[in-house]
């Protein structure tokens, strides 16, 4: 493994364990073996760093989704899917998602950084939206309101379930946040 996606890796591993102000290059520098100055060679600042890491981040969350989506599940085993990638990023409440990490530090963040976050919710709103619409032709997740209003219900208590998983650093908090949404799917 090269050295940028090695410090792309640590970095987004501390981030997820605890936040983007939770470390410094000093820290990075012990967990990938090498010199701080190394790390400035690759990524001279850390707002350069954590839009690296984001950008990286969504692109494999969006080609996760586009899979997902053509899975030949109904959109209640597609929504299922869904919740599985947040609940398995927790790693039993030690880590959350980088982008739910990274937007609890939104004050830390630079513009290019926070249009990257925006860009990962956007996708997600995206693909949900249109998993609600297919469920609303083939049934399989019941009392549904408008698809665009599910969506965001849908993102909110997702990432809210993920951030109280984390605080309490028990996996059964997001368990329970999410029982009433899969109280709703048909299979």
């Amino acid at each position: 493994m090269d050295t940028k996606t090695a410090l792309l890796d640590s970095a987004e591993t501390i981030a997820r364990q605890r936040g983007f102000d939770g470390f410094s290059y000093a820290d990075l520098a012990t967990a990938v073996g090498i010199r701080k100055a190394s790390i400035h060679h690759h990524f001279p600042t850390k707002a350069i760093l954590g839009q690296a890491m984001m950008e990286r981040y969504r692109l494999v969350f969006e080609d996760t989704l586009s899979e997902l989506a053509k899975s030949k599940h109904l959109a209640d085993g597609q929504l299922r899917g869904y919740i599985d990638i947040y609940r398995d990023a927790l790693q039993g409440g030690k880590t959350i998602c980088l982008c739910v990490a990274l937007s609890s530090d939104r004050n830390s963040l630079d513009d290019a950084t926070l249009r990257e976050i925006s860009h990962f919710h956007d996708a997600s709103l995206k693909w949900l939206e249109t998993l609600f619409e297919t469920a609303q032709t083939d049934g399989s997740i019941k009392n549904l309101s408008e698809s665009k209003l599910e969506a965001a219900s849908c993102l909110a208590l997702i990432e809210g379930a993920q951030l109280m998983a984390h605080a309490s650093q028990d996996v059964t908090t997001f368990d329970n946040a999410v029982a009433l949404l899969l109280s709703r799917l048909t299979n």
